[in-house]
């Protein structure tokens, strides 16, 4: 690293990055419905985020990265989500890729330009891998892109569906298969702003509006040989890619409980000031309310408790295997889901009124149950590991 980037490195340091996350969250709000109603990219927040330090935060200290560990990481996204979740989700995929492409068989050189363009320009990366026919990778299937050998290094071409953030990447991984006798598969390094790659704005969903997750058309991009990053047999892959398993469960989790307090936080405060006139007193003196609430609470505190140990246990070395962080996913986003309809049902008309923030939370609240692995591959395979199949 230069001096300079070491110099910025320590001031970052320093910061307790939840607290940061914590008053960013307080500002995304503001403009939280604003993306919501644009589906527009939440540029602001993702320049707030790298003034803050917060875009390599996963990345490892030696590459120039902060070194956090999944405790802290899903703090920030808990902070985060709970002021605008479409930016936690984009920020999820960067962390997850920071904190695990340098322990698989990227290049290192390759890695570490993703690191510095996170840290000194703000450059996000993530990996697009779903397509219309194959659908996630996770259930298995060959992709239909396809990356051919040239001269000059490989051309790519092909499309991919729930592109997360694709209008704010600079770096797009590419999951293709090549052209050869016997294909491999795997990561082809493309930058987004590359000729023949092509966004198609097809993104527009009950919730999560902002992740700007479009379709993405490669027609003969063009990259050189060392971008094809980690490509091999079809059998060498896991389901997931290692590392990745344990990240994703705990941070989606995360993610969505953040959404679920911020419906708490906005049902308390109506609580609080909503005087019927045959009650003469707040809702919120009324125990049947307070009884509610505090089922809301016991949930998001499993949550919370859940996520801490699980993320505690993977920085720890202890093993976070993939039936039980996907499990962990399962029972968070449930869970949350759980909470803000029980907010719902407190308010009656006022919680889905589009002049309140509730019936938002709710939207985006209910796209937890769409991130793979979904509910039935989880408990299906839970249950034949417990079964011994």
């Amino acid at each position: 690293m230069t001096v300079a980037q070491l110099r910025l490195k320590a001031d970052f340091r320093l910061r307790d990055f939840a607290a940061v996350a914590a008053r960013l969250a307080d500002d995304f709000k503001l403009s939280a419905e604003d993306y919501d109603r644009s589906g527009n990219f939440p540029r602001k927040n993702f320049r707030a985020l790298h003034e803050a330090g917060l875009l390599a935060l996963s990345a490892p200290a030696e590459l120039g990265g902060m070194g956090s560990g999944l405790a802290e990481v899903s703090e920030v996204i808990r902070h985060i989500a709970g002021g605008e979740p479409s930016t936690a989700l984009i920020l999820i995929m960067q962390y997850l890729n920071l904190a695990t492409l340098p322990k698989g068989r990227w290049p290192q050189h390759l890695v570490g330009r993703i690191v510095v363009d996170a840290l000194e320009k703000g450059a996000l990366v993530n990996a697009l891998r779903v397509e219309p026919e194959l659908g996630t990778p996770v259930r298995g299937g060959l992709p239909a892109t396809v990356a051919r050998r040239t001269p000059n290094g490989w051309s790519i071409s092909g499309r991919k569906i729930y592109s997360t953030g694709i209008e704010g990447l600079t770096w797009a991984i590419i999951w293709a298969k090549t052209d050869e006798a016997e294909p491999r598969v795997g990561a082809f390094l493309v930058p987004a702003n590359a000729p023949g790659l092509k966004v198609e704005r097809s993104w527009n969903t009950l919730g999560m509006r902002a992740t700007g997750s479009h379709d993405v058309v490669l027609d003969n991009v063009e990259i050189p040989f060392d971008h094809a990053a980690d490509i091999r047999l079809p059998a060498e892959w896991d389901a997931r890619g290692e590392g990745q398993v344990a990240w994703i469960g705990v941070l989606i989790g995360a993610l969505y409980t953040g959404v679920a307090e911020s419906a708490r936080d906005w049902l308390i405060t109506f609580l609080q000031n909503r005087v019927p006139t045959n009650l003469g007193a707040p809702l919120s003196t009324v125990p049947r309310i307070q009884q509610a609430v505090g089922e809301i609470e016991e949930l998001l505190t499993i949550n919370r408790r859940l996520i801490a140990s699980a993320a505690r246990d993977a920085d720890e070395g202890l093993p976070v295997g993939p039936s039980e962080a996907s499990l962990i996913k399962v029972i968070a986003t449930e869970n949350a889901i759980s909470a803000v309809e029980k907010a719902l049902k407190l308010t009656g008309n006022h919680g889905v009124s589009r002049n309140n923030p509730l019936e938002r939370h709710y939207r985006d609240v209910l796209c937890g149950r769409i991130h793979s692995p979904q509910e039935d591959t989880v408990r299906t395979g839970a249950g034949r590991l417990a079964l011994g199949l």
